[in-house]
């Protein structure tokens, strides 16, 4: 055979494809070598699911809110052990004198001042729900004035022999004058009283009730500042006394079901 008649029939194998034969499970198993894992399957790992992606969604913000719940309610705790072993509770409170924005004129305790005021005597036979805000505040008062209006006519319905005072005092006497507060209660409950007086008298009646506020001493009542305060609706006795106090994280009949408890004590 001639080399030309042999380089023609070699060129149309080199031309093809090499083909490199792979060990079969059984060689694997002769060798003494494990039998290579299985390729993956491109239909069994893949991107999120519209389904998938909407319920990852739904409960990383439920447990979100969640631990954010539970945060509050401990510091709230906190705070109200905080005020328990460093005053005690029955030193919560005391003596006040204010300015009654929402009474009529000559209807004060105190008949020798021209301006209707509010005492810590005229809180002696009810039951009172305090709470410290301010008039400016965005959100965070106005769902606590509603909450405690939710709580009063709740207890008003079931408890019909239970005398409730909401009581309202102001942490900012620089912008909020009387006629401003008597304004402002109007959106809430008919019963509300609410109360203003000087720095000096606003600093020494959060100081009694242990309550923070930042307005400053000096503040401009045409000014822009910002006032933080302490968020509790404080529940007294009828004999003034400090009975509980009620954080942002408790809802309405949470609290008007300790009020009922704390009134059947009370009663026994």
């Amino acid at each position: 055979m001639s080399l030309f008649r042999c380089r023609a029939q070699f060129v149309p194998l080199l031309r093809q494809p090499l083909r490199v034969a792979r060990p079969t499970r059984i060689q694997y198993r002769r060798a003494g070598t494990s039998v290579p894992p299985p390729s993956p399957q491109r239909n069994v790992v893949g991107v999120f699911s519209p389904t998938s992606a909407a319920l990852f969604v739904v409960v990383g913000a439920g447990m979100y809110f969640y631990f954010t719940n539970k945060k509050q309610k401990v510091l709230e705790e906190r705070e109200k052990e905080r005020m328990a072993k460093s005053y005690g509770r029955p030193n919560l409170g005391g003596p006040f004198s204010l300015i009654d924005c929402t009474a009529t004129p000559g209807s004060s305790s105190n008949k020798e001042d021209s301006v209707p005021r509010f005492t810590d005597q005229d809180m002696l036979g009810k039951w009172s729900l305090v709470y410290f805000g301010f008039t400016n505040c965005p959100d965070i008062c106005p769902a606590e004035l509603d909450k405690v209006t939710a709580v009063v006519n709740d207890l008003s319905k079931t408890v019909p022999s239970l005398p409730v005072q909401p009581i309202f005092i102001s942490v900012d006497p620089a912008r909020d004058k009387p006629s401003i507060v008597r304004k402002y209660l109007q959106e809430f409950h008919p019963s509300y009283i609410g109360l203003v007086g000087d720095y000096a008298q606003t600093k020494a009646v959060c100081k009694s009730y242990r309550v923070y506020f930042s307005t400053p001493p000096d503040a401009d009542p045409n000014g822009d500042y910002l006032v933080d305060h302490s968020i509790f609706v404080y529940l007294m006795d009828p004999e003034g006394k400090f009975v509980d106090a009620f954080g942002q994280v408790m809802n309405k009949e949470e609290m008007a079901e300790k009020i009922k408890e704390y009134v059947r004590e009370w009663n026994q």
